[in-house]
C-alpha cells in the first residue's frame, strides 16, 4: 500500500503538518492506516466497531504532539491505541453487543465489473469472519501482524505479551486458519 503523502510529503512533514492542524495531512495519515484500523477492530470485538475507530483517531489527534518517531512507529502506535479502547469498551459493556455491519462495508473495491466487486466484497468479509471466529488471543495477533501491518516487537508491546507468545499465537492460529480454509475447500468441491 502507498502511503497517501509520498507523492507531496514525506512521512514526518506530514505528521508535522497534521500537528499543526493541516487537516490534508491528517486526511492522509487517515486514509493510509483507516481501512487497516477498522479491519482490525472488526476481527477483534463484535462491538461498534465505527464508533472505537472514531475514538481512537480522536486520541490519536489530542496525543499527536506526543508521537515521536517512524510510519511503523506511527501504526504501531494507532494500534495501541486501539487495543486499549477494545479494553476499555469491554470493561463498559455486561455482555457483547453485535456490529451489524457487514465486516466488507469498509475500504470497498475501486469501481469496476460489479460482479468483480461483489466477489471481492464476499471473500473480504468471508476472510474476516474466519479471523474472527479464531480464539481471541490467536484472532488478536494474527489481525496485527496481518491487518495491521505490525512486526512481532510491535504485535508484542500492543498486546502486553512476549514475542515468543506472538510467535506461537500467530503459528496456531495460521494453523488454524489453513485447517480451516482446507475443510472449506474440501465441502465445496465435494
Amino acid at each position: 500500500m502507498t502511503p497517501a503523502w509520498s507523492d507531496a510529503l514525506d512521512f514526518a512533514e506530514t505528521v508535522a503538518a497534521a500537528r499543526d492542524g493541516d487537516e490534508r495531512a491528517f486526511t492522509a495519515l487517515w486514509r493510509w492506516l483507516h481501512p487497516s484500523l477498522v479491519r482490525y477492530l472488526r476481527v477483534v470485538t463484535t462491538m461498534e466497531s465505527d464508533d472505537l475507530a472514531s475514538e481512537v483517531w480522536l486520541s490519536v489527534a489530542q496525543g499527536l504532539d506526543r508521537f515521536s518517531g517512524d510510519e511503523r512507529a506511527f501504526r504501531a502506535w494507532v494500534f495501541t491505541i486501539a487495543r486499549h479502547r477494545v479494553v476499555d469498551a469491554a470493561r463498559r459493556r455486561a455482555r457483547r453487543v453485535a456490529d451489524t455491519a457487514p465486516l466488507s462495508a469498509i475500504d470497498p473495491p475501486a469501481p469496476g465489473d460489479a460482479a468483480s466487486e461483489a466477489l471481492i466484497r464476499m471473500e473480504l468479509g468471508a476472510s474476516l469472519e474466519i479471523i474472527r471466529s479464531l480464539p481471541p488471543a490467536q484472532a488478536d495477533v494474527i489481525s496485527l501482524r496481518v491487518i495491521g501491518g505490525l512486526s512481532v516487537t510491535e504485535t508484542a508491546t500492543v498486546l502486553a505479551k512476549s514475542e515468543g507468545a506472538v510467535r506461537v499465537l500467530a503459528h496456531r492460529g495460521l494453523r488454524e486458519l489453513a485447517d480451516r480454509l482446507s475443510a472449506l475447500s474440501r465441502t465445496s468441491v465435494g
